[in-house]
């Protein structure tokens, strides 16, 4: 028998998690630009994010069951890092700016990649990030 585990292919789904769910689900919508594709009132938002889904939880409802899903949920700030194009960098930075978001810090990484953190409504770190972060184009 092969010990070998099969390949995971890619991150399908990540998560984080707000208390003020619709506040933060409102930030990634209007000023990160994602698609909001279902919804929970006070529950969850979920959005399209190229080839995954971005799920925003409420932590206090997801510790309790729904359905067949088990319980899940973090308490604290987390963290995600979104790939944005090199080209985009400046673009995302005014953009930012200009929604009145702080940037906590921007960082040119050894290998070449590039990250912009600030906080979401939620306290979450979000990062934007160039693909040469991690040794990919």
């Amino acid at each position: 028998m092969n010990s070998t585990p099969p390949l995971i292919r890619r991150v399908l789904e990540s998560c984080l998690y707000a208390e003020n769910l619709e506040e933060t689900a409102a930030f990634y919508e209007k000023t990160l630009g994602l698609e909001r594709i279902a919804e929970e009132a006070g529950r969850h938002v979920f959005f399209r994010c190229g080839p995954g889904v971005f799920l925003l939880f409420n932590p206090k409802r997801t510790a309790k069951p729904l359905g067949d899903v088990p319980t899940h949920g973090a308490h604290g700030p987390g963290h995600l890092a979104f790939a944005i194009a090199e080209a985009d960098l400046s673009v995302w930075r005014e953009r930012l700016l200009r929604a009145g978001v702080e940037i906590e810090v921007e960082l040119h990484w050894p290998n070449g990649g590039r990250s912009i953190y600030f906080r979401d409504p939620a306290g979450n770190s979000i990062e934007l990030a160039t693909p040469r972060l991690w040794g990919y184009e």
